[in-house]
């Protein structure tokens, strides 16, 4: 198959932008803010989008519940139904230039109601007016072992756009080329030497452990996402000051983020106990700039967007 780049004219014309160092519609020049705010609310996921205005917030942290009987709260008898809801909401609360990243899995196919990711993206491909930019495989080499399949070593990350003009900030997330294949690249006179001090893009497959029993990131939630996965998000998705939502927030691990990158967040869980398992998020943090916690969207940035 022949690379679609080539004749991608989007992707041309965003290259010959680069070139002659002319910003993208979506690009965002902002400065990070003194001091950022942050929700933490406790209540139902419909509840809380309810009170988020329109087209007031840039980037969704979405992990659902896999529908895979976990808990009580982890089960749904038709949850394409009920995820259609709140999906609907996170178009509505989006900016032009936002996206969603949805955490899921491909292999919890008639588990508890087939709640899977595949069954999301269907109903997105087939209803919904977000597109979908790119699929990211989390590589992570810890995990079960099995003896019936292939152990399992992956989860998957869907990253959807509100429209065309969704903001990707690609030099944040960047990986610096090791020094003998950048001596090798300044060698070739058609790749240009800015590009190459800026690093590689880090391409759909993160790999990326998972959080191990004795992590010293761990807060006490069952199912909690590394720090590192999320920030990769929120760097490349969002800008300094621009809110970030997290609705089944869990250990409260964007909230952690959004503080450490100085972004705005609302985050919700139906679960008390995170405020806990934020504080003792934020309580890691050696040195985290200036931020405040709310518990309630009264006075945040993201009911009053610019």
């Amino acid at each position: 198959m022949t690379n679609r780049g080539l004749r991608n004219a989007g992707h041309r014309g965003v290259n010959a932008l680069r070139k002659r160092g002319r910003p993208h519609a979506a690009d965002v020049a902002a400065a990070p803010p003194d001091v950022t705010s942050h929700a933490v609310l406790v209540g139902d996921c419909l509840e809380v989008l309810a009170r988020v205005p329109d087209a007031s917030v840039q980037l969704v942290v979405c992990d659902p519940p896999y529908n895979i009987a976990m808990a009580g709260w982890d089960r749904r008898d038709d949850y394409v139904a009920w995820a259609a809801r709140w999906l609907a909401e996170v178009e509505r609360v989006l900016r032009p230039t936002g996206s969603l990243a949805l955490f899921g899995g491909l292999q919890f196919q008639g588990e508890a109601g087939s709640g899977d990711l595949l069954s999301l993206l269907g109903h997105l491909r087939a209803r919904g007016a977000m597109r979908l930019v790119n699929l990211v495989v989390w590589n992570y080499p810890n995990g079960m072992s099995a003896q019936r399949f292939f152990a399992n070593r992956h989860e998957e990350i869907a990253w959807l756009a509100r429209s065309e003009r969704y903001y990707f900030d690609l030099d944040a997330v960047r990986e610096p080329y090791d020094a003998a294949r950048l001596a090798a690249y300044r060698r070739d006179p058609r790749l240009r030497p800015e590009t190459l001090e800026r690093g590689r893009n880090p391409t759909n497959v993160w790999r990326m452990p998972r959080l191990n029993a004795n992590s010293r990131e761990r807060v006490g939630h069952p199912t909690q996402k590394p720090a590192a996965v999320v920030r990769r998000l929120v760097r490349a998705l969002s800008w300094p000051g621009s809110t970030v939502l997290d609705f089944f927030a869990g250990s409260g691990v964007t909230a952690r983020v959004a503080v450490e990158e100085r972004r705005h967040s609302v985050v919700a869980d139906v679960d008390p106990a995170l405020r806990a398992y934020l504080a003792a998020h934020l309580a890691k943090l050696a040195d985290p700039p200036a931020f405040v916690i709310l518990d309630d969207l009264a006075g945040h940035p993201v009911c009053s967007p610019p």
